[in-house]
């Protein structure tokens, strides 16, 4: 059975001269077994006709937003793929996919997607080399996305060098490659803790810290894509997160989160504890707002559970356990002693003192401490890019190896 066999492709055409080639792809993915549906701007269609890709694909070709007074559903195509591919794209379509300018139903279904994007660019030789075109590369690679190399060749401008659309054929062999390497997590399930916790002092003060969530969810969001059933404990946060194989428990303080993490527990293959959790909680909770005296005031404090060191004393030797450490001082140090203690396989060190890392970014800086002694080192990447990396290591280290 092909990789593709049952995938939902969503196909999106740009107005190069390369989008000739599109009937290609469309076939060869249909061939695999995929369902493909396709988007493509109007001057794709200068190129090669709807009528062509429609008959090709079974479904309707939107070349426009509005179409005969009715709205085309581009977030319902965007949530429908499992794959989204945009071949061949243009050096404009790189620019407004990386700066989010949806004036066609291209870009429009790119900024709606939940799934993987890969990316096609055909552009002339000096177009794919100018520093804007590269910047928006390395714009839309922060943001998750693949690019498809370029090909090396004949252009249309009669020059000969890098810029041609990969060949079909190629796109299809890469699409299918990933989509066999990004389901390593098929079968498996995953509890993933993110976001801080809030512990109440009266009915509208809390402690808390500054965590947004946002690095559990990129990992959460990554864990779906590669094929596994996730449960995403989230505390206090303002994030959106739809997803099919994401169910989301939101809960806001530390025992809430314990409780359950605990009943998803038994199940998870993969535990990854990113959460931010309350070291302390008030002893007494006020029932009613307290109110500003002249004098001073004093909170008693007592710790909260420890999610990590209670899981970790239940763990099975099939499971996995992944916690987090975020360090201001002594960082390797600090986080060997909490590997330790609290029985984890491995664990993420992010360090304050690096720019970029800890909360409120939307980059991060990691370094990985496994329990065998093995330590990795990665430069400063999207939280979406350090996602990838951690579950890279469980695969690698730990899934691979049982």
């Amino acid at each position: 059975m092909s990789a593709l066999s049952g995938k939902k492709i969503l196909l999106g055409i740009t107005g190069s001269i390369a989008a000739y080639k599109a009937a290609q792809p469309c076939r060869l993915f249909i061939k695999s077994g995929a369902d493909v549906k396709i988007v493509m701007t109007e001057s794709a269609a200068a190129f090669i006709t709807p009528l062509t890709l429609s008959t090709l694909s079974g479904h309707v070709v939107h070349t426009s937003i509005m179409s005969e007074g009715t709205w085309n559903n581009h977030v319902e195509l965007g949530l429908w793929a499992d794959v989204m591919v945009v071949a061949p794209c243009t050096a404009t379509s790189l620019g407004k996919m990386a700066t989010g300018i949806a004036d066609n139903p291209v870009i429009a279904c790119y900024l709606s997607a939940k799934c993987k994007v890969i990316i096609a660019p055909a552009m002339d030789l000096d177009m794919w080399r100018h520093p804007s075109t590269q910047r928006n590369v390395e714009t839309l690679k922060s943001y998750g996305d693949t690019l498809i190399p370029v090909g090396h060749g004949f252009l249309a401008s009669g020059l000969i060098g890098d810029g041609r659309m990969a060949e079909p054929e190629d796109i299809v062999d890469y699409i299918s490659d990933m989509v066999i390497k990004n389901h390593d997590l098929s079968g498996k399930s995953v509890l993933i803790t993110a976001g801080p916790t809030f512990e109440a002092i009266d009915p509208v003060r809390f402690i808390g810290n500054r965590s947004t969530g946002k690095q559990g969810a990129a990992i959460a969001i990554e864990c779906a894509r590669r094929g596994a059933r996730v449960t995403l404990i989230l505390g206090p946060s303002s994030l959106s997160i739809d997803h099919p194989s994401i169910k989301i428990i939101s809960v806001e303080s530390a025992s809430q989160m314990y409780h359950a993490s605990l009943s998803a527990f038994d199940n998870a293959d993969l535990i990854i504890l990113s959460a931010a959790v309350a070291d302390y909680k008030s002893t007494v909770i006020a029932t009613q707002k307290i109110k500003k005296k002249d004098a001073e005031m004093s909170i008693q404090l007592e710790k909260t559970i420890d999610i990590a060191s209670s899981l970790g004393k239940i763990k099975k030797s099939n499971q996995c356990m992944v916690g987090f450490a975020l360090e201001t001082n002594d960082e390797i140090e600090n986080a060997k002693s909490k590997l330790e203690r609290k029985n984890l396989d491995f664990i993420v060190l992010n360090s304050l003192n690096d720019k970029g890392a800890g909360f409120a970014h939307d980059t991060n800086k990691i370094t990985i401490l496994a329990a065998n002694g093995g330590l990795e080192t990665f430069d400063l990447k999207s939280k979406e890019e350090v996602a990838c990396d951690i579950i890279n290591f469980y695969t690698s280290h730990i899934l691979n190896k049982v």
